[in-house]
């Protein structure tokens, strides 16, 4: 029998491997033994064995010292090597979850956690990849990340998004980098039967939102024939596939001139450019506005960023929602749609729901919740690891009060 790897000691206090064992990843640093095993002993992205106070090995982690997570964990044996074949045989696992559930290489390939992988996320678009690393612990292996999407993809370009404010609290630095191939002039990818242009370098976090592929899809569903209001559009991911499966007009509203810029270049792309009209503003300010001008919609997407960031922000991004579906609620048609969306773990599916009833007492409307959104396959959920599921989608009927 081969002998366990030899590796620094991250030694736990007594029963904290509880939720370790109950399939969670995360080790916090008050769970630490620290006079067996000094926090400041380790470096920042260290890979060490994890042991209970028993001195029974847990698994296998890569650490830091600075973070209140202290050590996420990447195996439950203690041989397992963190190294290229590690990383390769996780990501194929990934690929063939993606593969199962898609038929076009349009998705997120790799998330975090879930994929068995703390630390990284990878999009696919195509032959073009684009990666976020946000842990110490992954980015010691970034060489070995880059050869294991070269060997196993011979990508036309990966590229690193390492910008995420997220990389300060591990001591990491913030940077852009072409870490293979070149990125071409454009990248097209295909969702639900519409193409959009991704701006890979100064779009949002990856430059696209695959998560809500599905919800959207069941939106085009609904649209035929129907004047729709897209709010915080983005580059239009809502309104474009909801004019291509049939709406008459699309209006797509965004605080970024840039992102009305793509919704414009993907309207054209589809072909349905004479459906379009934008306003670039405060989506409080525009959403108000048009409420002035006595104007309404068949149906009204509200697809917001985080407003609940952290825990701490809950109170006031909760307000934030009910005042924005409220507003919303105001520009639907009587017997309407309402598609409301929230991104942040932080709200819950309770909460959100209970904000939008809050908020359609408040204008005398009634609502029937009719369906549910989820995130996609491809951005699997972690059955012990509540952080990985954080998008909910409601669908609901806006009538005049019974």
């Amino acid at each position: 029998m081969s002998s366990p790897v030899e590796r620094p000691v991250l030694k736990l206090k007594k029963n904290e491997e509880r939720r370790l064992k109950q399939g969670h990843l995360w080790i916090y640093s008050n769970e630490v033994d620290t006079q067996a095993s000094p926090l400041k002993s380790f470096e920042p992205g260290q890979t060490v064995t994890v042991e209970a106070s028993n001195g029974k090995a847990i698994g296998v982690a890569y650490v830091n010292p600075n973070t209140l997570i202290c050590g996420r964990l990447l195996s439950r044996s203690s041989k397992v090597v963190f190294n290229q074949a590690f990383l390769k045989k996780r990501i194929q696992a990934a690929l063939a979850l993606r593969e199962l559930n898609f038929d076009a290489p349009y998705y997120r390939l790799v998330f975090g956690e879930s994929d068995g992988l703390p630390g990284l996320v990878i999009d696919r678009f195509g032959d073009v990849f684009v990666a976020q690393i946000t842990t110490a612990g992954m980015e010691v292996v970034k060489d070995e990340i880059t050869l294991t999407i070269e060997n196993l993809f011979h990508p036309q370009a990966l590229v690193y998004r390492n910008d995420s404010p997220s990389r300060e609290l591990e001591g990491l630095t913030l940077y852009e980098e072409t870490a293979l191939g070149s990125l071409p002039e454009s990248i097209e990818i295909e969702e639900n039967g519409a193409r959009f242009d991704i701006p890979v370098t100064t779009g949002q976090k990856t430059g696209w939102f695959y998560d809500h592929r599905m919800a959207r899809k069941r939106m085009q569903s609904l649209v035929k024939g129907k004047r729709v209001l897209d709010v915080f559009s983005y580059l239009g991911g809502w309104g474009i596939e909801a004019a291509i499966a049939g709406a008459t007009e699309i209006v797509c509203v965004d605080a970024s001139s840039a992102a009305l810029d793509g919704v414009e270049k993907n309207a054209a792309l589809n072909g349905v450019a004479d459906k379009l009209t934008t306003y670039e503003g405060n989506a409080f300010d525009v959403l108000k506005m048009l409420a002035s001008e006595a104007q309404k919609f068949d149906v009204v997407i509200v697809d917001p960023p985080a407003f609940v960031k952290r825990k701490k922000d809950l109170k006031s991004g909760s307000d934030g929602y009910r005042r924005i579906n409220e507003l919303a609620m105001r520009l639907v048609e009587n017997e309407g749609v309402l598609i409301s969306a929230s991104c942040s773990h932080h709200m819950s599916r309770d909460g959100l729901l209970n904000q939008v009833l809050t908020a359609s007492r408040h204008i005398d409307r009634q609502l029937q919740m009719f369906d549910q959104g989820h995130q996609g396959p491809d951005h699997p959920i972690h059955p012990a690891i509540a952080e990985t599921e954080y998008l909910k989608t409601f669908f609901f009927k806006v009538s005049k009060s019974w």
